[in-house]
């Protein structure tokens, strides 16, 4: 059974942030000083952006694979919720400077990370704040 929540509102409910970084993964748990950091700098990125259908879908094995590199950031909350009729466990997303729109990954447990994504336009921002503050954490 999942717990319906408006997207913008779910990534408060996270028990865990993790933090990919070229493959070595960080683990920060709600209501650390790090986890407030990114939550709070995630907030303001997201606030005005504009949720749209995503371009495509992921790949469990392609999404395990590109995790491998770059910088990534993950929200884990420890139950089954669901946003626009799309269950997840966990949401993860690609970080990189200049970004202005990305996918958000839906992991659940039973097919990991294949299927539809959700898709922010982040209405004139980037992700540059966020990006800085993963490297500085």
């Amino acid at each position: 059974m999942s717990i319906s929540v408006n997207l913008d509102d779910a990534f408060e409910r996270a028990e865990n942030i993790n933090v990919y970084n070229e493959g070595a993964i960080t683990s920060y748990a709600a209501g650390t000083k790090s986890f407030n950091k990114i939550l709070a700098c995630w907030v303001d990125m997201i606030n005005n952006a504009h949720i749209m259908p995503a371009f495509g879908v992921s790949l469990d094995g392609c999404t395990i694979k590109a995790i491998q590199s770059g910088l990534w950031v993950e929200f884990d909350f420890g139950q089954r919720l669901e946003s626009g009729e799309m269950p997840y466990e966990k949401l993860l997303i690609q970080v990189a400077r200049g970004f202005s729109g990305f996918n958000l990954i839906r992991y659940n447990s039973v097919g990991g990370y294949d299927g539809r994504c959700f898709y922010y336009d982040l209405n004139g921002k980037n992700m540059d704040e966020l990006y800085d503050l993963l490297f500085k954490i």
